[in-house]
């Protein structure tokens, strides 16, 4: 037999057992056709000596439907060992879209994913109209790891109903009638199934609830029972209202009957509070033969701050929002001006209607990066602790740490409050039998997350180096990896095995480490989002070809569309 690559002297773990194996694996046709001892040649060796392999990662909560358009490159998560990305995610996207809508789908999808309209104007090229149109459109172009997507509520209603879906009008007979065929077409045509949210929190650029918020339950019955009649897919939920919410329980009923009604496997978004309480519902759910799991993500929910980012202490101020738009050098010397500094500091922040935004002052849960990012802080490492052992105002003091290094200088912002301030509640919430890691957002809130690298830090920070209870190296690789592929229903992947796919990672886990977030602008019309480097992967591989090299990208593109679920291979 003709071996393309042969990987050898690695410590294998293969996404499915936690104990690792010293074998070889060899590749052909872009599938592996051998785990074990491999006395043939290959075109191409690999000597994965001191190093592990794994599957290649399935991330199942990402948003690119925008730069999966306008850019062959998936980053982060191609340079996180993620070789499967399914985007689509929380009700928000561009297909099916008429041309007089598409300012409406830009203003969602700005105001919920922080991607600003002058990048997406200039980065779409909205050659499609219908879902299909969308997911060929996507095929013709080539990019690094495989896509798949999710047919997503927001478009799709306001396509069926027009101006009417927008405002959040009950849908009719004929808007149901309409959606439910426009679900079939987009089942058939290879959509993994529907998202959608009714979330509070999400609002349009200008403040207004999303097309979605607040519809009725017999309009997610239609669109699931379509989905069902079509073929079948996983119903998702960008989450199950505000996790402190009374209403979470009767919330998550609800989205228990959709999935039912669609004999579908469902998942949804779950917060870091509460979650105990919502687990327990789930695993009764499960017990009566559903197939439900919540999407859990391995560290603190929070985002990064700055001057130069979406969210920070005076974003709501109307002296900053005035020079918000300008460069940072231009900002930078307004910022410095004492003046400005003392009229900013006395300013009280106006409300948008964009409650996200409003976090900007929780300086109890704020924290400087500093040299090495810190994602597990003592309390009394606050920017608050901070300003009561100076005796200062936290506010001016947030202000003049945000000028250091010439306003690079970033912070962490945590969303929620634990009591302890620690993480050692996660262990529990990942090893769960009905969560799945997910929650990367990668592809969206440029301005304020790159969530795309917690395949990084988990096998980092979680297998390697933090001192308390920590998790071991193949029950993460699991969660990256099989785990996330069958809860998406996507059997071929995920796995080292023969017949799956030869999506693979050799990573040096020694040296495995992420940077500090960096302000960069390299997306369409000059548009800025947080990075954050991360080295230790010495290849990835997709389809059996390698798309990076020692934690830099190759000029090979053997991405794929992924249409609709995937069998288990034939052994």
């Amino acid at each position: 037999m003709q071996i393309d690559i042969v990987i050898r002297n690695g410590t294998v773990f293969d996404g499915t057992s936690t104990e690792p194996r010293n074998v070889d694996v060899a590749i052909s046709g872009g599938v592996i056709v051998k785990v074990g001892e491999v006395p043939e040649s290959g075109i191409v060796e690999f000597d994965a000596k001191d190093k592990i392999v794994t599957p290649g990662f399935v991330d199942l909560h990402t948003h690119y439907d925008g730069q999966a358009i306008w850019s062959a490159r998936l980053s982060p998560s191609s340079a996180n060992g993620v070789t499967t990305a399914v985007m689509g995610s929380c009700g928000v996207g561009f297909a099916p879209c008429r041309l007089e809508d598409r300012d409406l789908l830009l203003a969602v999808t700005e105001g919920v994913e922080d991607i600003p309209d002058a990048v997406m104007a200039e980065g779409l090229s909205w050659d499609w109209e219908t879902y299909p149109q969308y997911l060929d459109a996507l095929e013709r172009r080539a990019h690094d790891i495989d896509i798949a997507s999710m047919l997503p509520h927001m478009p799709l209603r306001v396509y069926a109903m027009g101006q009417r879906g927008a405002d959040r009008e009950a849908a009719t007979q004929d808007d149901l009638r309409r959606m439910a065929d426009l679900t079939r077409e987009a089942i058939r045509a290879g959509a993994m199934g529907v998202s959608t949210s009714q979330l509070f929190t999400h609002r349009t650029r200008d403040g207004d609830p999303v097309p979605t918020f607040g519809v009725a339950e017999q309009e997610l019955h239609v669109i699931a029972e379509a989905m069902k009649e079509a073929g079948g897919g996983v119903w998702q939920a960008s989450a199950i209202a505000d996790m402190n919410s009374v209403h979470a329980s009767d919330d998550l009923e609800m989205f228990h009957r959709v999935v039912a009604s669609g004999a579908a496997s469902g998942s949804f978004s779950l917060g870091q509070s509460q979650w105990r309480d919502m687990l327990q519902q789930v695993a009764r759910m499960n017990a009566r033969g559903s197939e439900i799991r919540a999407q859990v993500y391995p560290r603190r929910f929070g985002l990064y701050v700055n001057f130069d980012l979406t969210i920070h202490p005076f974003c709501l101020c109307p002296s900053f929002r005035a020079i918000a738009h300008l460069p940072m050098t231009d900002k930078l010397t307004r910022l410095r001006d004492p003046g400005f500094r003392s009229r900013l500091l006395s300013e009280e922040p106006i409300d948008i209607g964009l409650p996200f935004h409003t976090i900007g002052r929780n300086f109890h849960l704020m924290y400087p990066c500093g040299e090495t990012p810190e994602y597990e802080p003592r309390a009394d490492q606050s920017v608050a602790a901070m300003a009561r052992a100076r005796g200062i105002d936290p506010l001016a003091l947030a202000y003049d740490l945000m000028l250091a290094d010439d306003g690079r200088a970033m912070f962490f912002l945590q969303y929620t409050d634990y009591a302890d301030r620690s993480l050692d509640f996660m262990p529990e919430l990942l090893r769960n039998a009905d969560t799945v890691l997910g929650l990367a957002d990668a592809g969206a809130h440029y301005g304020m997350i790159c969530d795309g690298t917690y395949p990084t830090f988990l096998l980092s920070y979680w297998t390697r180096d933090r001192t308390r209870e920590r998790l071991g190296v193949g029950e993460v690789v699991r969660m990256l990896t099989s785990q996330p592929a069958d809860a998406m229903r996507l059997r071929d992947r995920g796995r080292l095995a023969p017949g799956y796919k030869a999506d693979l990672n050799i990573i040096d886990h020694d040296r495995l480490s992420m940077a500090v977030p960096e302000v960069v602008y390299d997306l369409p019309a000059g548009g800025k989002r947080i990075n954050q480097p991360v080295r230790g992967y010495a290849a990835t591989f997709v389809n059996g070809t390698l798309i990076r090299r020692d934690d830099q990208p190759t000029d090979q593109l053997p991405g794929r569309l992924v249409r609709g679920s995937r069998p288990m291979p034939v052994q």
